[in-house]
Formats: C-alpha cells, structure tokens, sequence
C-alpha cells in the first residue's frame, strides 16, 4: 500500500507519540525505528538505502500506511516525490531541549553498543553501522558532540522541509498542540482520547547503562580467568 503520511521530524521530538497517534486516526500500523530494529529484512533494505543504493520504497512499506522518526527523516523528500499524494508532518520542539534528549538517549545507544556483540550478533552490528551513516555520519557529519553545530542543523532541517514541501501538503507540529492539528490536517475526526505522550527517556537511559555493562564483561571475564589460572 502506498504510504499516506510520511513524518519529517528528526527522533526525540515526539515521533513515537505521533506513531501512537497516527495508529489511532486509522494509520495503521505506523513506520519507526521500533519496526527495523526487530526485523532483519528493514535492517537490510535501510543498510542498503544508506550505502545510496536505489530503493523500491513501495516493497520496503508495504505493510505501512504512515512512516515517522528515523531512519524515514533521512529520506523524507525522495519518499515525499515517491509517494505524491502522502501529506507530511514535521513534528518539532525546542531546539536546545532536543539535543540534550537526543544526546543523552538515541546517540548514547549507538555509541555503547559493545564491540563483541556487533561482532557476535551481526545484525545489530548492521544496524548500528546503517544509523551511523545515515544519521550521526550522514545528516551530522559526525559533528554531532557539537552543541551548536548540531543544533544549526537541527534548526536548518526544518527550514528544509518547509522550502522542499508545498505548504498545502505539510503540517508543522509540536506533540504540545495536541489533537486539533493534526486531526484538521488529515480531515479525522479528533479522538474522545487525550493525545498520546509516549517518553522512553526512562527506558532509553537505562538501555544505555546495560549496554556500558556489558561493553566491560569481556575484560571482567578476562581477569577472572587470569585469577583463576594464576591461582
């Protein structure tokens, strides 16, 4: 099915509550990070779309009816001119407040993800190398520890999409506006349902120091070995 709302919005600035939201006006199911993680056969089609090889978008959505947070972002104006009739929302937030989230959660994640299970698990390692290159190399230009140079291109990202798609088909949207937006946009009616807040910041975080543990278990295990044979 071709895809009928394509999110513009960079992660952590409320992709995953505008999933739960899209899902409940009828777009379901909705594209996220959350879908390629789990599944080896997005993992490869993403892989391949940031090595710049040629994408048949229809067969990589499928099974979607929305597609929002990265890696999506990455490729918003080719899928905007594959899928002509799809609207686009570009969900935004305060800049300063998006790097410290983005910072302390989703580029923590990547950059902690141990060595060895890359290499035992070698579908995390192509997914960890495929965010690399189509976010923190590519849309970053692995200057993302730079405050201020990230957040320049945080803000030039959304004057972009502005520029690159027509006003009538784009909505800008904060999650703090809510229903009324979005419901006017796609003609829905609003849910009798507040609108979803969904923040893995909690979740996330906690991901990052299980994965700091784990990169430290193949030097913990070295030692008890070494005591044990030295013993």
């Amino acid at each position: 099915m071709p895809l009928k709302v394509i999110g513009a919005g960079f992660g952590r600035t409320g992709t995953n509550s505008l999933k739960v939201a899209l899902e409940q006006l009828g777009y379901d199911p909705c594209h996220h990070m959350k879908e390629v993680g789990p599944s080896l056969e997005q993992i490869n089609w993403f892989d391949q779309a940031s090595k710049g090889e040629v994408m048949d978008w229809d067969k990589v959505f499928a099974k979607f009816e929305a597609a929002v947070d990265w890696p999506v972002v990455t490729y918003y104006q080719e899928l905007a001119e594959h899928f002509p009739d799809a609207k686009v929302i570009l969900s935004v937030r305060d800049a300063e407040d998006w790097y410290n989230s983005a910072h302390e959660t989703i580029y923590a994640v990547s950059r902690n993800v141990p060595a060895w299970l890359k290499w035992l698990v070698p579908p995390i390692g192509r997914l960890i190398a495929m965010v690399n290159r189509s976010i923190w190399d590519g849309v970053f230009a692995g200057q993302f520890k730079d405050r201020d140079s990230t957040i320049g291109v945080f803000n030039q990202h959304i004057e972009d999409v502005k520029k690159n798609i027509p006003a009538e088909r784009l909505l800008v949207h904060s999650a703090k506006e809510g229903w009324a937006p979005i419901c006017g946009f796609l003609d829905k009616p609003i849910p009798n349902t507040p609108y979803p807040r969904v923040n893995e910041a909690k979740e996330i975080k906690r991901m990052v120091m299980v994965l700091k543990v784990l990169g430290w278990l193949p030097w913990v295990l070295l030692v008890g070995i070494l005591a044990t044979v030295l013993l």
